[in-house]
């Protein structure tokens, strides 16, 4: 194809073409100040802002701007299901999302898959990238994050799933304050811009006891991300002062404003037979706080002691098919 032939322009979410060189100059005074960006024979199979492409001859656009605070990308969602459920993305043209590694369900054809090393919404070098590799090491995530780009010249499809029966939710993070805390599993996916790293608990007793040890999911920016969570989800929303207790397992995620602590449960029989084990998470507002009915290590629990316990639990025939299966 010559350099004449085969352009595309993606402007405000919208794509238009093919279209000749000389269409493609024409249309570009339209979409002035727009983000624009184009696609054509000299750019190397990438869409790149309409102002570096030399054979435009200047009568591009402007680099897209990046409005005031605004870093992370704008991309549209559904969630589907009840009880297990998957979310799906769709990415105008060059729109990138993050995920975490193994959470893919599908893409469409025209996706471009990248597993990156560090941050991918920042440009870091080789030992910033080691640093945030080792520190989600130590958080017991992956040592890498997966981007999906929309590469082709129009809308793309990518949808990721919950790892186990609950609840996506969908954090809009520039409505919480542009920061958000999260328990170390719970991140799923988000716009590529949004940053994602780790927070460590300042109190000994925090820390060791907190159900998280020392370290919780940070997420900063102004996009939105995907939070996944066992069970039912609540949200509450704690006013100054107010004080909220839980088992430290059921908390998913809090605004920084809240204040997170553990304490002792009160009472011998209460610790030692209560079932509820020795501590309990104490949230004091203000601030939002986002519960689950039923974490993870609940559930597994539940299906490793019913596992031990075989498969007739709770029936004659069971029992003597275990006294069968001894002998």
């Amino acid at each position: 194809m010559s350099v004449e032939e085969g352009w595309y322009i993606a402007s405000k979410g919208q794509s238009l073409g093919p279209m000749s060189r000389q269409d493609c100059i024409a249309q570009l005074p339209q979409h002035q100040g727009s983000g624009t960006t184009v696609y054509g024979p000299p750019t190397g199979g990438q869409w790149v802002p309409a102002s570096t492409v030399a054979s435009l001859g200047g009568g591009g656009a402007a680099p897209p701007p990046i409005p005031p605070g605004q870093v992370a990308h704008e991309i549209d969602y559904e969630i589907f299901g009840d009880d297990i459920q998957y979310v799906e993305v769709t990415l105008d043209p060059n729109e990138t999302v993050i995920a975490e590694a193994g959470t893919m369900m599908f893409m469409t054809n025209g996706i471009q898959m990248e597993t990156v090393m560090g941050d991918p919404s920042k440009n870091q070098g080789m030992f910033e990238k080691l640093l945030d590799a080792g520190k989600r090491a130590v958080t017991g995530e992956s040592l890498f994050l997966t981007t999906f780009t929309a590469a082709s010249s129009q809308q793309e499809k990518v949808s990721f799933a919950a790892p186990y029966p609950g609840h996506i939710i969908p954090m809009h993070i520039d409505q919480l304050g542009g920061e958000l805390l999260c328990q170390k599993d719970a991140f799923l996916a988000a716009a590529k811009g949004t940053e994602v790293g780790i927070a460590f608990q300042k109190k000994i007793m925090t820390g060791l006891f907190g159900g998280e040890g020392f370290i919780l999911q940070r997420l900063r920016g102004d996009g939105i991300a995907f939070v996944h969570a066992g069970g039912t989800i609540v949200k509450k929303e704690l006013a100054a002062g107010e004080t909220l207790r839980l088992d430290t397992g059921c908390l998913v995620a809090f605004q920084p404003s809240v204040k997170y602590e553990v304490e002792m449960m009160k009472g011998v029989k209460n610790a030692l037979f209560g079932g509820e084990g020795l501590f309990l998470t104490t949230l004091t507002g203000p601030g939002q706080v986002w519960l689950q009915s039923l974490p993870f290590s609940r559930l597994a629990g539940r299906m490793l002691a019913g596992y031990s316990k075989g498969k007739g639990e709770g029936s004659v025939i069971g029992g003597l098919a275990n006294i069968f299966e001894a002998s």
